[in-house]
């Protein structure tokens, strides 16, 4: 089955209530938008630095209760020509976090009959364990190619040596696993690794560019085929940073410079009038920036069946 053959979002699986995948084109490209589930954390989470009241008015003008914060977890399958781009790989499967909701990449690849011996590439926007744990999956390095390229920012790589939690705000239990997850990850796929600097076109059209803020090497993917663009945020944009994008986020390893990112990314696709797709914004993400001053809102794209 190929891309194309998933373009009706509206046919879930057998066992699922709504879709769990989102096919959409940027001009020659072929993009599907896959949920790995929901994360279920602290509302603290996406703005540690605000008191808390005015997060949680924040929360109830969301419809949303005040101590939970339930995260998408998107990944995004990329195909242009003879490659297969990976975009983040979710969380696979980590029971001491007690996350069973998520974790369902390699199941809903399947579905959407994706074998992984056809990706060509991975790219990593950062190597949290949300972004990298489906590769540790018992079962799918064997199945994957031999000759897989794996792309993330050589200063990624570099921080996950000797990582600095000091600044970040998790919940007990996340900093080991995040640690024990990145090196598992370096450690079996080391031989595959294509660390890049600041920017690498990994195909035509496909092209990764380090950002920094969440992490040193946290990057983006930015989508090109004609005149059809669309950006791949990773963790850059939560849904609170478009009204707020001075809250911090507790996974955000430099905050401030985190802020940064957010602001400058927001007002170039905002400018460009260019669509977003981001990890944890709700399924299937695709949406617009509009900004007036210094807000920005989320405008979802309408779905194209």
């Amino acid at each position: 089955m190929s891309l194309d053959m998933t373009a009706h979002p509206g046919r879930p699986g057998p066992d699922e209530l709504v879709p769990s995948r989102y096919a959409l084109k940027v001009g020659d490209i072929d993009v599907l938008v896959v949920s790995d589930g929901v994360l279920t954390l602290p509302g603290a989470m996406l703005g540690h630095n605000v008191d808390p009241a005015i997060r949680a008015a924040w929360l109830n003008e969301q419809f949303l209760p005040p101590d939970v914060l339930e995260w998408a977890l998107n990944v995004v399958v990329v195909r242009n020509g003879d490659r297969t781009i990976l975009v983040d790989a979710g969380l696979g499967a980590d029971p001491d976090l007690h996350l069973p909701r998520a974790g369902k990449l390699i199941q809903r690849l399947e579905e959407a009959g994706i074998d992984l011996s056809s990706v060509t590439d991975v790219v990593l926007t950062h190597m949290h364990m949300d972004h990298v744990g489906g590769l540790l999956v018992d079962g799918v390095r064997e199945r994957l190619r031999k000759d897989l390229r794996v792309h993330v920012a050589a200063a990624e790589v570099k921080f996950w040596a000797a990582p600095d939690f000091s600044r970040v705000s998790m919940p007990p239990g996340f900093p080991d696993a995040l640690r024990s997850a990145a090196n598992r990850f370096l450690n079996e796929y080391q031989s595959q690794l294509r660390p890049f600097g600041e920017e690498y076109e990994v195909a035509p059209g496909v092209v990764v560019r380090r950002t920094g803020g969440h992490t040193p090497g946290h990057s983006v993917v930015r989508l090109a085929s004609g005149g059809d663009r669309l950006t791949f945020a990773g963790d850059a944009v939560f849904a609170v940073g478009f009204e707020h994008p001075d809250w911090y986020n507790g996974f955000e390893h430099d905050p401030e410079e985190a802020t940064r990112v957010r602001v400058r990314l927001l007002r170039e696709l905002a400018a460009a009038r260019e669509p977003l797709v981001a990890t944890h914004l709700p399924f299937p993400s695709v949406c617009h920036v509009a900004v007036a001053g210094d807000v920005f809102r989320c405008v979802p794209a309408v779905w194209e069946y």
